[in-house]
């Protein structure tokens, strides 16, 4: 047996008197000690998740004021690096439901529609000035009625149609992890500020990946639900030449949100679910039928660093007790891209609709041959894509109906320089409109194919920060289960959470 020194008892003392005081007395320091006196110090507002920042509240640790600031003094910290914001920090945040299950927690919204009552938007175009969201989405009155507070808007390229967040409006959006690389897209903004710790969690959506692709790229969770769970981010298409309502069919875009816990997404989800949403009963403690692949659908290579952390994914769920196989779906490359360029001409029949029509001569090369393939779309050209679409969905349900889990990676390569996927370089300019947009869509899938077939079937998927680069950079990888088993999907991803744990993985752009 040892006998501490008197100095040693001493600093015992104080160390377990650090850690029984109250967060607020830890973090803001008590009258006398370094640090601002009524503000959360940036590292430990950093280190905590949406839960956890709400718990501090409830315990009166903090003040709904002060957290706010806090928010805004870490959104000034690192945005001048990352150029991930629209506008300037929102002061005083949105009004929100202070009471609720998130109330005042900060949050940022996404700059991909109008959102938010009275927020201007752009769509990341310069062809949209001036214009603010007359009403709330019906997502935005979910996030106020749950409390989170909106301090800011993210970046997201041209009517979010890239998987690279790089716009003739807002210029490159930069990577936390190396300012070189790409953020990913469409929601790259909202990755990069959750990943520098400005906030813990923030507004994304999804129509092809764009959840999922920063996610990956940044290093955080990005969750799309299955189809129906959250309110449709675009409507679906309505057929040339039909008076008859939409078809559901093109309704690819799931609007949710990336974080940096998996509590936090199972929570989100919880409190933003569609009523009457099915809710399928608990899978039980059988072990889980998981498949894992490393090839894609499109025959794009795969980088080794990649496919190394699917392996090491699927060899801890083996670990864990699941039984693994190598399988995947049987998928045909062109249906799935040309299932997703209807979502494509889905959200250009939104803007055709909207009040103000955008000037050509300030939309960028993709977003003109998006509407010019809308205008041009025929009856049988929709039919066949619709047909592609289906043939996807039959394939996935088939194949989930004897597997509980997919494991793919979530790109297939590393997050490239800027300017890798170019929205404005010259593609099949002789070719007509729609081809023009399914070579950008083959583009695309060259970087990241693993993510569009399942907003084409509704599957709900999740790409979690597992790897980590010699490069420095993150690795996702995703997690698919059938349409609705979002919570089993989830009870997977704690388990890989707990088991490769990512929480003190920060990247050199970082609040603190």
């Amino acid at each position: 047996m040892t006998t501490k020194t008197g100095q040693e008892a001493a600093e015992a003392a104080d160390e377990a008197e650090e850690v029984t005081r109250p967060v607020w007395a830890r973090i803001a320091g008590e009258p006398g000690e370094e640090g601002e006196e009524g503000h959360l110090e940036l590292d430990e507002y950093a280190s905590l998740d949406a839960t956890a920042l709400r718990e501090c509240l409830v315990q009166g640790d903090v003040a709904a004021p002060e957290l706010a600031d806090t928010a805004r003094r870490a959104l000034a910290r690192v945005n001048d690096a990352l150029n991930a914001l629209t506008i300037p920090p929102l002061d005083p945040a949105l009004d929100a439901n202070p009471n609720g299950r998130l109330g005042s927690v900060p949050f940022l919204l996404k700059d991909s529609a109008p959102f938010a009552r009275g927020l201007p938007f752009s769509l990341g175009s310069r062809s949209i000035s001036g214009a603010a969201a007359a009403a709330d989405h019906p997502l935005m009155r979910k996030f106020r009625d749950c409390g989170l507070a909106a301090v800011g808007q993210t970046t997201a390229p041209e009517w979010s149609l890239s998987f690279a967040t790089e716009s003739l409006r807002y210029g490159v959006t930069r990577n936390p992890w190396a300012l070189e690389r790409s953020v990913g897209g469409s929601s790259g903004g909202a990755a990069a500020l959750v990943a520098a710790g400005a906030v813990p969690l923030a507004h994304a959506s999804d129509g092809a990946g764009s959840i999922r692709i920063p996610a990956s790229c940044c290093g955080v969770v990005g969750m799309k639900p299955s189809r129906g769970r959250t309110t449709p981010s675009n409507p679906a298409l309505r057929l040339p030449g039909s008076s008859g309502p939409p078809t559901a069919g093109a309704a690819l875009g799931v609007d949710f949100a990336v974080t940096r816990t998996v509590r936090d997404t199972a929570l989100l989800l919880e409190l933003v679910t569609e009523p009457g949403f099915p809710t399928p009963a608990p899978a039980g403690t059988s072990p889980l039928r998981v498949a894992v692949t490393t090839a894609s659908w499109s025959g794009a290579a795969i980088n080794s660093e990649v496919a190394a952390a699917v392996t090491a994914a699927a060899e801890m769920l083996e670990w864990i007790g699941h039984r693994v196989t190598a399988s995947s779906p049987t998928l045909d490359a062109d249906d799935i891209r040309d299932g997703a360029a209807l979502g494509f001409l889905a959200a250009g029949q939104q803007i055709l609709a909207a009040p103000v029509q955008p000037r050509r001569d300030l939309l960028e090369t993709v977003s003109r041959s998006v509407l010019d393939a809308t205008l041009a779309l025929s009856r049988p050209q929709a039919e066949a894509s619709l047909a592609a679409q289906a043939r996807v969905t039959r394939a996935v349900q088939g194949f989930f109906a004897h597997t509980d889990i997919l494991v793919t990676p979530t790109l297939a390569q590393l997050p490239p320089p800027h300017g890798t996927l170019d929205y404005n370089r010259p593609r099949d300019r002789g070719g007509p409109p729609l081809q023009q947009v399914q070579s950008w869509i083959d583009e695309m899938f060259e970087f990241g194919p693993f993510t569009a077939a399942f907003n084409i079937a509704g599957n709900p998927a999740i790409s979690l920060p597992l790897g980590h680069s010699v490069h420095g950079v993150p690795i996702g990888v995703q997690l698919v289960a059938a349409w609705g088993r979002d919570e089993l999907l989830l009870d997977v991803a704690a388990d890989l959470e707990r088991a490769m744990p990512w929480k003190n993985r920060l990247p050199p752009i970082f609040v603190s």
